[in-house]
C-alpha cells in the first residue's frame, strides 16, 4: 500500500513538472519579455529617482535654508519672497513643489500673516498637509489669527477650536485663550467661560494658566 503511495505521488510531481515544463515551452517567450520589461521599469524609475528627483530635492533643500534663515530672523519678506539671488518659500514652491518638505506651505502661510496678507495666509496654510502635530495645531491657529484680520470671527473661532482639539499640550492652553476671546467678542460668554475653565483645569502650569483667573473674572462681572 506504502509503495503505490509513493509511487502515486511521484507519478503526480512528474507531471507537474511536465505541465510546469510545457507552460514555459509554450509562454517563454513572452514571460521573457515580461522580466525584461520589468527590468527596464525599475531601471528607469532608479534612474529617475538618482539623477533626477535626488538632485531636485538637494537643490530644494538648500534654497530653503535660506528661506529659514530669514523666516528665523524675521525677515519675512525676504523669506517669502527671496533676494534675486536666493529663493524665498513661494519660488521654493513654484520650482520644486514640496520636495523640501511639505512645511514649506506653512512658512510661506506664516510669512503671509505676519505681512497682513491674510487670504494669502489662509490659502498657503490650508495647503500644509504634514503629519507634524505641532505644526498642524499651529497651522490652524494660524488660519484663525487670519480670520481675525479678516473680522470673520466666527471662522476664525472655528479654526482656533480645531487647533486646540488637534493637540493636548501647553500650546493648546494658547489656542483657548485665543478662542475665548473671539468667543467674547462674539458675544458668546458661556463658551468663552468654557475655554478659560479648561486653560484653568488642564494647563495651569501654561503662561495663560497663570494669568487666567482675569479672563474668568472678566466674564463673572459681566
Amino acid at each position: 500500500m506504502a509503495k503505490e503511495i509513493r509511487h502515486e505521488n511521484a507519478e503526480a510531481v512528474v507531471e507537474a513538472v511536465s505541465k510546469t515544463e510545457q507552460f514555459f515551452e509554450k509562454n517563454g517567450k513572452i514571460i521573457s519579455i515580461i522580466c525584461a520589461a520589468a527590468v527596464v521599469v525599475c531601471a528607469a524609475v532608479f534612474c529617475w529617482y538618482k539623477f533626477v528627483n535626488q538632485p531636485k530635492v538637494d537643490e530644494a533643500l538648500g534654497q530653503m535654508a535660506y528661506a529659514e534663515e530669514n523666516f528665523r530672523a524675521g525677515n519675512y519678506e525676504l523669506a517669502l519672497n527671496g533676494d534675486g539671488n536666493t529663493l524665498g518659500f513661494v519660488q521654493i514652491l513654484d520650482e520644486y513643489g514640496t520636495k523640501a518638505g511639505k512645511a514649506v506651505n506653512f512658512y510661506a502661510g506664516v510669512c503671509e500673516l505676519q505681512l497682513g496678507n491674510w487670504e494669502s495666509a489662509i490659502s498657503y496654510l490650508e495647503a500644509y498637509k504634514g503629519n507634524d502635530a505641532i505644526l498642524a495645531a499651529r497651522a490652524k491657529a494660524c488660519i484663525g489669527d487670519a480670520y481675525v484680520g479678516l473680522e470673520n470671527y466666527k471662522k476664525a473661532l472655528g479654526y482656533y477650536e480645531q487647533a486646540a482639539a488637534t493637540i493636548d499640550n501647553i500650546f493648546a492652553a494658547g489656542y483657548l485663550l485665543k478662542a475665548g476671546v473671539v468667543a467674547e467678542k462674539l458675544g458668546e460668554n458661556a463658551k468663552a467661560l468654557g475655554f478659560y475653565e479648561t486653560i484653568k483645569d488642564q494647563y495651569p502650569q501654561s503662561v495663560e494658566g497663570y494669568d487666567i483667573d482675569k479672563y474668568i473674572g472678566r466674564i463673572a462681572n459681566k
